[in-house]
């Protein structure tokens, strides 16, 4: 699934590409997750933001087109005269631009969603609305990162992918900062300076991965193609080989039903 590094390079992309552009006519799939394609015809797009794993196309009149990329959900932009010619089968969403051009959410699960709403109003989507800070806060610090997980029953990794006390980390660079943090993922509490750490090695992997346009194994692309941060990886996927630090070779199990990689040597609880 996109994280954050995939969707701010999007949005980086996006924003040279269509920012004043007008829509003047769109189309969805029927279902209801991809309808609200369709209401923003006539609107221009002021502005790309981004809030942990979401795209915020900001509207002229007042409007954010939020876009969730899902699992396989990918933003195309096609020069091609006819939409016929510029949509497949996976096209869920689209927008034709003023410039002639078109904007496509191409998505092959279909796990992908589109919402619009008033700016500022996510009281329909729970994930944002209690989204934690994001991770290049100048105003969010290691000690306010461990008070957002003090306390908490969960496993660390899980408390990550909840979005609650950071936004923006999935799978990937969860394994990835925990392994650089030397923190093991199902341990249950951290030290204040071990949040220090962790939060230090989030931003310094989501770093990485923004500079590299991404990680790409399968599915996710961004508007110039694959990103390369998947040559880069020191942890996730890594699993039966040597650990990059020790030598010991990298195990991988079931943490709360997501599948993690880990060295049991470099990540002590």
């Amino acid at each position: 699934m996109p994280e954050l590094p995939e969707v701010e390079t999007i949005r980086r992309q996006l924003d040279l590409e269509v920012k004043g552009l007008a829509v003047v006519a769109s189309g969805s799939h029927p279902s209801a997750k991809f309808l609200p394609a369709i209401e923003v015809v006539g609107a221009e797009i002021a502005a790309l933001k981004r809030r942990g794993k979401y795209l915020f196309l900001e509207l002229r009149d007042g409007r954010d087109l939020i876009v969730h990329l899902g699992m396989t959900g990918q933003l195309q932009i096609s020069s091609l005269d006819n939409i016929a010619k510029a949509t497949d089968g996976y096209t869920r969403a689209w927008w034709t631009l003023d410039d002639g051009r078109h904007l496509m959410f191409r998505d092959v699960r279909r796990f992908g969603r589109l919402f619009v709403v008033p700016r500022g109003d996510h009281s329909k989507i729970p994930t944002l609305r209690h989204m934690g800070p994001e991770p290049f806060d100048l105003n969010f610090d290691g000690l306010k990162f461990w008070g957002l997980m003090k306390g908490r029953s969960q496993k660390i990794k899980t408390q990550l992918l909840s979005q609650r006390p950071i936004a923006g980390v999935g799978n990937i660079y969860a394994d990835e900062a925990l392994f650089l943090a030397g923190v093991d993922p199902a341990t249950r509490s951290i030290s204040r300076s071990r949040a220090v750490e962790l939060l230090e090695s989030i931003r310094s992997v989501l770093k990485g991965a923004i500079e590299r346009g991404g990680t790409t194994f399968r599915d996710y692309r961004n508007l110039e193609g694959a990103g390369s941060n998947q040559k880069f990886l020191l942890c996730y996927g890594r699993h039966g080989k040597p650990c990059r630090n020790c030598g010991a070779i990298m195990l991988r199990k079931i943490v709360d039903a997501r599948s993690t990689t880990w060295c049991s040597h470099c990540q002590k609880r």
